[in-house]
């Protein structure tokens, strides 16, 4: 009697195991790097600049930086030969040569409290400004990415994030740059940057990634 009494639930355990799907759970090594980027909240592009800037491009700026006159000397007798000799050209056709630069000025007049910070210099003493100091955080170009052989565009997916690379170069330049409050017109200013130009004769706008008002 006791044996027909458990025959429901010997079936009904049956019929529930064979009705069950076996649903695998995804490994976790075929997850891709892309996927776990985004899953931690990782940004590669921003991992790229903060891990070559200061170990790699501020020693190439560093090393390669010509004094404003040497440069002005060397890109009027041929802009492609000191290109060639001293510079780095972009990529795509008729991209800029970009020229580490390092120097000091007076300081004709100044914009420190917007966030496209700029400071125009008289560098060789005639009493006018002769070149452009991009301060950020608000910075146009992308002289900073360009002036470096080890930054490719093949090595990116597309334009979109090699433009999102100089943007990263930018604003880590420009949050390095500590200036002091007020106006500093009329005082010296030294600096250290790159700046990029198509002809001999175009305006100097240097993005610096060095900058002090000396006392």
């Amino acid at each position: 009697m006791r044996s027909l009494q458990l025959l429901p639930l010997v079936v009904a355990i049956a019929f529930g195991l064979t009705s069950c799907k076996v649903v695998k759970t995804a490994s976790k090594s075929t997850t891709s790097t892309s996927d776990a980027a985004q899953s931690d909240g990782a940004d590669p592009i921003a991992k790229v600049a903060q891990e070559t800037f200061e170990p790699k491009l501020l020693p190439l700026i560093a090393q390669k930086a010509l004094t404003v006159a040497d440069l002005r000397k060397a890109v009027g007798a041929g802009l492609d030969a000191a290109g060639a000799a001293s510079g780095n050209r972009g990529a795509g056709e008729g991209a800029a040569w970009n020229f580490a630069v390092k120097g000091e000025g007076k300081i004709i007049s100044a914009n420190l409290t917007s966030r496209a910070r700029k400071a125009e210099l008289d560098t060789d003493g005639d009493g006018t400004a002769d070149l452009t100091l991009q301060l950020g955080p608000v910075i146009n170009g992308t002289a900073l990415r360009d002036v470096a052989p080890f930054y490719n565009f093949g090595d990116f997916r597309d334009q979109i994030e090699f433009a999102q690379l100089a943007r990263a170069l930018n604003d880590l330049a420009s949050a390095r740059l500590v200036l002091p409050d007020g106006d500093p017109t009329g005082k010296m200013m030294s600096f250290q940057g790159v700046v990029p130009l198509k002809s001999a004769a175009e305006p100097w706008s240097v993005t610096a990634v060095e900058a002090a008002v000396l006392p």
